[in-house]
């Protein structure tokens, strides 16, 4: 195996390991372990196991900002926020990426990471404010929304036949944000 494919096995594993055990809960030599290498080495590649995981949540973040990026295309305005949506009620389904962006949060009191998720945060709200044009409310409530399927999927609401699993599962219709952007709430 090359530098380069080693490297992408160590992040992959480490990315499924720290989305089921977050920062704090998961170890470099589990990772090690199941990458069949010594975890000195996974140290000298990463650094440290912070940085480890600063480095997968911070690529899944990526991933998600690309994907809504593309989504939009040369879309503004109401039109591109459907097209994220759409993406990212899809993108949902990887629950690696899912749950490495809400570790990213769980161990935001941590200042280094909390830094890097706010940077990812940031690129985040910026890539859908600058793709659609629309006002802070808008982009605001678009993100919120995103925040809640976040929950519903990690509770796996769609499993749940209850009336909150419905609720939470209920599609999004871009007449909603229509109604946000009006001027009453600028």
């Amino acid at each position: 195996m090359t530098a380069a494919e080693r490297r992408a096995q160590i992040l992959a594993i480490a990315a499924r390991e720290f989305a089921i055990g977050g920062l704090h809960g998961t170890s470099t030599e589990t990772i090690a372990r199941r990458a069949e290498i010594t975890q000195a080495y996974v140290f000298r590649l990463f650094g440290s196991k912070k940085k480890l995981f600063i480095q997968v949540v911070t690529e899944a973040f990526d991933r998600l900002i690309d994907r809504m990026r593309e989504a939009a295309g040369d879309r503004t305005g109401i039109e591109a926020l459907a097209e994220m949506g759409r993406t990212y009620d899809g993108l949902l389904a990887d629950r690696t990426a899912l749950l490495l962006q809400l570790q990213g949060f769980a161990a935001a009191s941590d200042d280094e990471v909390r830094e890097a998720v706010r940077d990812c945060f940031s690129r985040m709200w910026d890539t859908v404010s600058e793709r659609s044009g629309l006002d802070p409310v808008t982009v605001k409530s678009f993100l919120a929304f995103g925040m809640l399927l976040n929950n519903g999927a990690a509770l796996q609401a769609r499993e749940a036949d209850e009336p909150w699993a419905h609720g939470v599962g209920t599609r999004i219709q871009p007449g909603l944000f229509e109604h946000i952007t009006s001027e009453t709430n600028r």
